[in-house]
């Protein structure tokens, strides 16, 4: 396991991480979670992410649970933690003042932690002035219950905004952003944020590399009835397997399933380390369903020198 330092910050995560969405407090139980979380410290996993919308804070909870049976070095680990979706009254969700502060000292409790590393609003809120919310960040920062502040899923734009906001009055600016990024899902990363990067020093926790399992080649042949993709709360990625689009996405997965059987590898072990080699990627993020899936995937650290340029040529041509 390599180590990147996240954005301009001086903060090092390592190059794969672990995170709880979907899994923690309700896919799987909380022996499995352990066992997750023991895999992935012991392998140099040092960041896990989370979220209070996860599994509507069950997720928070599992993990602090585990960190505090663990009993690991503070200082050997990153935790995160997401604000946007807390509940379903008024001031229970979004970024104003009153949500971020109760939603950090609500998800410290989960996670039973003093202080979180990082800080992620969960996405834009077009009710609250981004000044607000900067200065929230900013204010959970000198009191000591935040150590960097980030973004997921906003635009360049709304980045930008945030970052003079917080030059102008002498705030904390956003340090990280978490999109999604994937073989399938490029754009953002690769091409709207593209001036980030030098201008800001921004810096990428990215999710979903193998978009959701799509990416291991298990749907080629169509969804198995047990799948995740058949939960409720996936049915939007159930929903672009369908149709035409959906027909093409698949072919473009069965063309890298093609590529990385002629490489000797696993097609989910190409997609990892396709993500991996884009150097503006800080962390990606891995989630499992169980220990032995996240050891599989984990063993994209012997092969992950396979991508080169005349590789990254063969996958451009396919997914493009």
């Amino acid at each position: 396991m390599e180590y990147r330092r996240l954005g301009n910050s001086g903060l090092k995560v390592s190059e794969f991480s672990f995170g709880a969405w979907v899994t923690f407090g309700s896919q799987i139980d909380d022996k499995t979670a352990i066992e997750c979380m023991n895999v992935a410290y012991d392998s140099g996993i040092n960041f896990f992410d989370n979220a209070e919308v996860y599994a509507s804070g069950r997720a928070e909870t599992v993990m602090g649970n585990i960190f505090k049976k663990v009993g690991w070095d503070r200082t050997s680990y990153v935790v995160s933690s997401k604000v946007f979706w807390g509940g379903k009254l008024p001031n229970q969700k979004g970024l104003s003042r009153k949500h971020i502060m109760e939603a950090c000292s609500a998800a410290l409790k989960r996670l039973q932690v003093d202080y979180l590393d990082l800080y992620f609003c969960h996405r834009p809120d077009p009710e609250t002035p981004v000044e607000e919310t900067v200065r929230a960040m900013t204010d959970l920062i000198h009191q000591g219950k935040v150590l960097y502040w980030g973004t997921s899923e906003w635009s360049a734009e709304s980045i930008k905004e945030a970052y003079n906001i917080a030059r102008k009055y002498m705030l904390v600016p956003p340090t990280m952003e978490q999109p999604e990024y994937n073989l399938l899902h490029r754009d953002k990363v690769e091409t709207e944020f593209a001036s980030l990067y030098k201008e800001i020093g921004l810096g990428l926790t990215t999710w979903s590399p193998l978009a959701s399992g799509v990416l291991t080649g298990k749907y080629n042949n169509g969804i198995p009835k047990d799948s995740r993709l058949n939960q409720p709360s996936l049915s939007w990625l159930k929903d672009s397997l369908s149709g035409d689009e959906g027909e093409k996405k698949l072919n473009k997965v069965k063309k890298l399933s093609t590529l990385a059987a002629e490489l000797g590898v696993q097609l989910n072990h190409l997609s990892l380390a396709w993500c991996l080699s884009n150097q503006n990627v800080s962390t990606v993020i891995l989630g499992a369903s169980n220990a032995g899936q996240l050891k599989d995937n984990l063993k994209v650290l012997d092969c992950k020198k396979i991508i080169n340029n005349e590789i990254l040529q063969k996958i451009k041509e396919i997914i493009q």
